[in-house]
């Protein structure tokens, strides 16, 4: 049983993979939301005793359901109850808000009567626990007491407050910030683990298991150490990337980069951090610690070179570039090695701080970084052969301190840069054959919400989605914006129960990202992630920390894996990924295929249907009975998914639900799936088995 800050409980099963989510105490509205807090388990036959921040609650584990509720403080109210025991007849019940250690006679059928609960003595309580034939409490004043005959005798004092408190085969395991204690039932001590030189953190809890104890950590995992002696530790952890705290995430086939950054809404890295980077690699964790980045701190955006997907470069917001060969750091460009300038501060000339923000690689294999608070910041670097060129962004922002960031970067087909900044708006830069172009799209005039744009994507029909601190924006002209002098950034509206509202109006859009079919996953500060068809009339899927496994409804960014179709979210305290089916085209329709493939009787078409993978970008698919009967037939941008047809295109992969053009589901029998490519003309066909 897992219990949670907000009241959740999960149940998870020991003989299967399956989790059983109780909301009933979330859902509770007589109880407040700060006091459903679940604190302690106490399981006793099939009930569970839950301690809670209003009472207890009973959990028949039989029936998997609650029972009775007991608020006993004083005249019935709610009151925090921090650990409950069972000791002889009775069960106690540590407790705060001034209610003390309380009892009550376990056989009593009205334990909901706060009568029935008796005071053994006052005060605050932070734990209750037997141990054999002992019952030890411990107060908030840091003591432990023996209770015998509901008389208390102190035992000890912690020089800090125990954080957790359980008997373990006949000893007594207590644990505060900085040291473990293990002792037998008589309260000798066995064991005693203090704080590591080697591993510098908080302890919260502590369990022992044959000789070894495991001890949890704020920052380590899990440490496991002998019960005796105790000075070698082990680090026990499920694998993962280096911190649960994602700024930055890229994914690539098969492939995950995470980077753990930072810096503040308004670009100020400091205090500089030191955290290395995660790679996920074929399902497994690749850790890159701070001691092999070559003093790169604040690592934020990842770009993989798509002529070389083992050439990786990750901006550092005070270091420069960091280059990464075959997951290994290799080359840091700073102003010493590179085009990268730093920062200049006439108050300190000699102080070195080289902010290198987002990245992008163009369709000619050019690297484009942009640095903050330098007059030069848009800079190319070629990897090819290491030439580097930088370029002003002035007639918008003729100093560098002028604006104190850029955060976006993307690159259109036509091969414009258009960078997010701080507070310019968008910018808009093409080099165009050395007569540079340049544009920003800022202020009410422009019809920008806010000029602080946190994300920008451009879709498959070079179209800019814009996303601020107030709002979400699209530009749809970007071959135009250079010449009209007139150019806007469009809301997107929406109708909602009949009423026409704005997409996303007010809200903090910190990341877009478009997938195969080109529909738009949206990141918000504050209300999670949503999934937009690509014209964003559609909502598909809105997902929060409350009906979806997203840790945070803060998210930091978004990345897909256009060949798998999985999604990855990036919150402020944690990493989830999403399956979404979506995945990017093929070049041509080699590598077609389907599944299933027979279909079998008990796979349910209707709901499930077939897929059809790795199909290109512009396809026309029918498909037919053995005798050349139209069964279905869909065509890239117009049959798209989730608008209810029976065959449906997603980016590289179509969706059938195994209904013919009368609607009905399809006998048993040979169908054709013949694709045709309508720019190359090129052309195949599949056979599918359908068994009803």
């Amino acid at each position: 049983m897992i219990g949670y800050e907000n009241g959740l409980i999960e149940i998870a099963f020991d003989n299967d993979d399956s989790i059983l989510t109780i909301v009933d105490i979330v859902d509770k509205i007589t109880i407040p939301p700060t006091s459903k807090r679940i604190n302690h388990f106490n399981p006793n036959g099939n009930l569970v005793y839950v301690a809670t921040n209003f009472g207890i609650s009973v959990y028949n584990l039989d029936k998997l359901e609650f029972g009775d509720t007991y608020f006993i403080g004083n005249s019935g109210v709610q009151t925090k109850v921090l650990q409950t025991t069972i000791f002889g007849d009775y069960i106690y019940a540590a407790c705060q808000d001034g209610s003390g250690l309380r009892k009550a006679l376990l056989s009593n059928p009205n334990l909901i009567d706060f009568q029935n609960w008796q005071v053994v003595i006052s005060g605050d309580f932070l734990a209750v626990e037997t141990v054999e034939n002992n019952l030890y409490a411990v107060r908030t004043n840091n003591r432990i007491y023996q209770v015998n005959n509901d008389v208390l005798s102190e035992l000890f004092l912690y020089n800090s407050p125990p954080l957790d408190v359980k008997s373990v085969d006949a000893n007594l395991v207590i644990t505060t910030r900085s040291n473990v204690y293990v002792y037998n039932s008589s309260f000798a001590l066995l064991s005693q683990v203090s704080m590591s030189s080697e591993f510098s953190t908080n302890y919260t809890s502590a369990v022992v298991n044959g000789e070894y104890i495991y001890i949890g950590t704020k920052d380590y995992g899990v440490l496991k150490t002998a019960i005796m002696p105790t000075s070698l530790f082990e680090e026990i952890h499920p694998v993962g990337p280096l911190l649960n705290k994602p700024f930055s995430i890229k994914a690539k086939p098969n492939n995950l980069w995470v980077t753990f950054g930072d810096y503040t809404y308004d670009f100020n890295p400091y205090p500089l951090n030191s955290y290395g980077v995660s790679r996920l690699k074929n399902e497994d964790w690749i850790n890159t610690p701070y001691s092999d980045v070559l003093t790169a701190k604040c690592l934020n955006t990842i770009s993989i070179n798509p002529s070389n997907i083992n050439q990786v470069f990750i901006s550092s917001f005070f270091s420069g570039l960091l280059e990464v060969n075959e997951e290994v750091p290799t080359v840091l460009y700073n102003q010493t090695n590179s085009g990268l300038e730093s920062l200049v501060l006439p108050t300190d000339p000699n102080y070195i701080d080289v902010r290198v923000g987002p990245s992008a690689f163009d369709n000619n294999g050019l690297l484009w970084t942009v640095s903050s608070l330098v007059d030069k910041p848009l800079k190319s670097y070629d990897p090819s052969n290491g030439q580097w060129k930088s370029y002003t962004l002035t007639g918008v922002i003729s100093d560098g301190f002028d604006d104190n960031g850029y955060g976006e970067l993307v690159i259109g087909d036509d091969n414009t840069k258009w960078v997010g900044s701080f507070s310019h708006g968008v910018i808009g830069f093409n080099e165009s054959n050395g007569n540079p172009q340049i544009k920003s799209i800022n202020g009410e005039d422009k019809n920008m919400p806010n000029n602080h744009v946190t994300a920008l994507a451009i879709d498959k029909r070079n179209q800019l989605w814009i996303g601020t601190q107030k709002g979400l924006r699209v530009l749809y002209n970007t071959s135009g914006a250079f010449n009209d002098e007139n150019v806007k950034a469009e809301e997107v509206i929406i109708l909602e129960d009949g009423i026409a509202k704005e997409l996303l109006y007010q809200q903090y859009v910190s990341a877009i990202e478009v997938d195969g079919s080109n529909n738009k996953w949206i990141g918000t500060v504050g209300s999670g992630v949503f999934y937009v068809s690509s014209d964003g009339q559609k909502t598909i899927y809105h997902f929060t920390r409350t009906n979806s496994p997203l840790p945070s409804d803060n998210i930091v960014d978004i990345s897909i894996d256009d060949t798998s179709g999985v999604v990855y979210m990036a919150a402020d305290n944690g990493l989830v990924s999403f399956l979404s089916g979506s995945s990017g085209p093929q070049e041509d329709l080699l590598s077609a295929y389907m599944y299933p493939n027979p279909v079998r009787p008990n796979f349910n078409i209707v709901e499930e249907k077939v897929k059809i993978k790795d199909i290109s970008e512009n396809v026309n698919i029918k498909i037919t009975d053995i005798e050349g009967n139209l069964v279905a037939e869909a065509q890239s941008r117009t049959n798209l998914r989730y608008r209810g047809y029976n065959l449906e295109i997603d980016g590289g992969t179509a969706y059938w639900n195994g209904k013919n053009l009368a609607n009905n589901v399809v006998a048993s029998g040979v169908y054709l799936v013949m694709l045709s490519d309508l720019d190359t003309f090129e052309t195949r066909v599949l056979k599918l088995m359908v068994v009803r």
